[in-house]
């Protein structure tokens, strides 16, 4: 079967899709991505072919500059947050990002598209030729949902009559906030006679199908719409980690810590209180810091600061994780049985560490915390036993989850149901 992958850069979402266009390699199916300029070489080592953006709007470099949505500068003001990535991605440029697809099918020929969920544009391209087609997204159910915690502010599920009508009213309000792209939605979709839209969220509606790179053990529980389903977290490592590492020498317990693959405000700040916070504890640690962010000098042996290291050979290792929270760090830790201390920076990290919270697999702390504060974080959790068995009990179900098959079996339906 010929696959056309459409995304683009979005840093955290990346390894988990490299991880699907692997997997649909290894069943024997033809895969072409078309993407931003900086995914090629992943693309290219994944084995799949790769063509770039041409008219849609791309990361052209890996530096700050480069990034398209810029969203740290406007971190603060959730409107103007919002518009940005409405306008620069999601919704502004969907005229552009349908012809591409249009064109690259056009070009090379596929049975089956599949977009990333960011990009809403493609799905419009897809559409309007008739080919079967599926959202992937990377992350927790993001769509606003009467019922459940409004998406990105690290909310639990409310309890009591005053937080459940706020999970009612929130998310129906955020849905408006989203149809703020509606115009430019339409328009592409007028320029390929398809019909006009009422909300944002509706093009997902339209889609075959649309898999949740997630686990619905670890989300809290919603109410999908009939072509939506979880898939399963994918916990591939990214492509530019290193070789593998050796160990910080000692016997004491191992933590691993990972931050961010994305420039994050406040990322260097909280690298360097938690470097010192584990000099307060007798624990080793590898802390890997990311592509963005400068390794460090931590003053040790025990505590290895480096910009990449493989999580999928350190979290087996390891007696527990602290993470600013993305998902992809997030899934691997807990789908590895290791509990979890969550210290989010912005984006959906608030809402998984509410998750981690929720389940009891670990812990959550603010980036605002004094390194003596961490240390006191950190001692609690890898002492206490309670924690661990339920980092354990919802890492057998994630992995359960990761390893069912259940991503290659809907694509596989989704060609056969238009043969």
């Amino acid at each position: 079967m010929r696959i056309l992958f459409a995304t683009w850069d979005g840093g955290g979402t990346v390894p988990a899709e490299m991880g699907v266009i692997r997997q649909l390699l290894a069943a024997g199916h033809e895969v072409t991505v078309i993407g931003d300029i900086t995914l090629e070489t992943s693309v290219l080592h994944a084995g799949a072919y790769f063509r770039p953006w041409v008219r849609a709007p791309q990361r052209l470099s890996a530096d700050v500059e480069g990034d398209l949505l810029k969203d740290w500068e406007v971190v603060h003001n959730p409107v103007k947050l919002f518009h940005r990535v409405l306008d620069r991605l999601v919704t502004g440029p969907a005229a552009l990002f349908a012809e591409d697809v249009r064109t690259a099918v056009h070009s090379k020929g596929c049975d089956v598209v599949l977009v990333d969920s960011a990009i809403l544009g493609a799905l419009v391209g897809a559409q309007s030729l008739g080919l079967p087609h599926a959202v992937v997204h990377v992350g927790i159910y993001a769509r606003p949902t009467p019922g459940t915690p409004p998406f990105g502010l690290g909310l639990a599920p409310g309890r009591g009559p005053l937080g459940r009508l706020r999970d009612q009213v929130v998310p129906r309000v955020m849905g408006r906030v989203w149809n703020y792209g509606l115009p430019a939605l339409n328009s592409a979709r007028a320029a390929y006679g398809l019909p006009e839209l009422t909300g944002v969220w509706e093009q997902w509606d339209l889609a075959d199908r649309v898999l949740i790179l997630s686990s619905p053990a670890f989300d809290f529980p919603v109410r999908l719409p009939r072509n939506t389903t979880y898939v399963g977290p994918v916990l591939d490592d990214p492509q530019w980690v290193e070789a593998p590492i050796d160990l910080p020498p000692g016997d004491a317990s191992l933590v691993t810590v990972g931050l961010s693959s994305a420039l994050t405000k406040g990322a260097d700040h909280l690298r360097d209180n938690l470097i010192e916070a584990l000099l307060l504890t007798d624990l080793r640690a590898v802390v890997t810091t990311g592509p963005m962010l400068e390794p460090v000098e931590s003053g040790t042996d025990r505590i290895q600061v480096l910009a990449a290291a493989p999580h999928a050979q350190l979290f087996p290792r390891s007696v527990a994780v602290v993470t600013h929270g993305g998902h992809g760090t997030v899934t691997k830790a807990l789908a590895a049985g290791r509990r979890a201390t969550v210290m989010p920076l912005g984006r959906d990290q608030g809402d998984n560490a509410a998750r981690v919270v929720s389940a009891g697999a670990g812990l959550r702390l603010s980036v605002k915390a004094s390194p003596e504060r961490i240390a006191e974080n950190l001692q609690r959790l890898v002492t206490d036993p309670h924690i661990a068995a339920a980092a354990e009990r919802l890492g057998s179900r994630m992995r359960a989850e990761a390893l069912s098959g259940a991503l290659l079996d809907e694509v596989n339906a989704l060609a056969h149901a238009h043969s």
